[in-house]
């Protein structure tokens, strides 16, 4: 006997099938966000490119590669700031590099960087600390545009004083000026901060583990991506770092409901610093590029 059930939105049936088409022609793998909010990003990308609804824009999507970098831009959250909750950085400041200071060489890995502000904010941070010179920076994202302007690390100049006041607040050493110089609109960071850093496409859905980390800073991501997802990304993170690493989170993310959360201990929770511990999960793996 046949169960009747009640029809999927048209809607609903679009964005499944828009999704299914990115990750089979592009190798892009947006099923496991969020539907909520993947279905507030695809309208702004249907309005944005002039479609009359999601079909339409899946069709273009499929015959017209070359909307596809817009499209990207627009599916994935690029807005930040540097020395985002200030706190956060103090606690690291204060609690974390200590720990770090008693290894030769260090790796750090910001997931998600976006434009690269939380990337800044962790090379000034280093660098105040005195442990730039022996600190590697690994920074990845899925746009590609956006890792182009993480490594140019040009920013308006009227988002400066933001991050000047928050840098205060996380305990700087310097005045932020130290660190960019001003013209034309625009603060350009000084490039020695990125010397030591290796920008690369990396997709926390289908890659990989990374390399071995003794610190993963990836705030403000995990929010966007579903329950499944983000225990991937979580064990994912365990299997990167180092025993007695560290793993740093957004205000609103947690590994309280993860099935990896015996592979961490509190560090400064309040913060979202996680220290890894020795119980390990199976590893993850992955073959598609995003």
């Amino acid at each position: 006997m046949r169960v009747w059930t009640a029809p999927q939105a048209t809607e609903e049936i679009e964005v499944s099938l828009l999704l299914e088409a990115l990750h089979q022609r592009y190798h892009y793998d947006f099923r496991g966000y969020s539907r909520s909010s993947v279905a507030r990003r695809l309208e702004e990308a249907r309005q944005r490119l002039g479609c009359a609804n999601l079909s339409m824009l899946q069709s273009r999507l499929l015959h017209e590669p070359a909307i596809l970098p817009e499209l990207i831009g627009l599916m994935t959250i690029q807005v930040s700031e540097m020395f985002r909750d200030p706190d956060y950085f103090r606690q690291l400041r204060e609690k974390v590099i200590p720990h770090l200071r008693t290894y030769p060489s260090l790796k750090v890995w910001v997931p998600g960087c976006a434009n690269g502000e939380e990337l800044y904010s962790l090379a000034i941070l280093f660098r105040e600390e005195g442990l730039d010179a022996r600190t590697i920076f690994y920074a990845t994202d899925i746009n590609p545009a956006a890792l182009r302007k993480a490594e140019a690390g040009i920013y308006d100049l009227d988002r400066i004083a933001l991050f000047t006041e928050n840098h205060r607040k996380s305990g700087g050493l310097q005045s932020l000026s130290e660190y960019y110089s001003a013209g034309y609109g625009a603060a350009v960071f000084d490039r020695t901060l990125r010397a030591r850093t290796v920008f690369s496409e990396h997709s926390l859905v289908s890659d990989a583990v990374f390399a071995e980390m003794h610190l993963i800073s990836c705030r403000n991501v995990m929010i966007y991506f579903d329950r499944e997802l983000q225990d991937r990304s979580i064990g994912l993170f365990a299997n990167s770092l180092v025993h007695g690493g560290f793993l740093g989170l957004g205000a609103q993310e947690t590994l309280r409901f993860s099935s990896h959360s015996d592979s961490f201990s509190d560090f400064a929770s309040e913060q979202r610093i996680w220290r890894r511990s020795d119980t390990l999960p199976a590893v993850w793996g992955g073959s598609d590029a995003a």
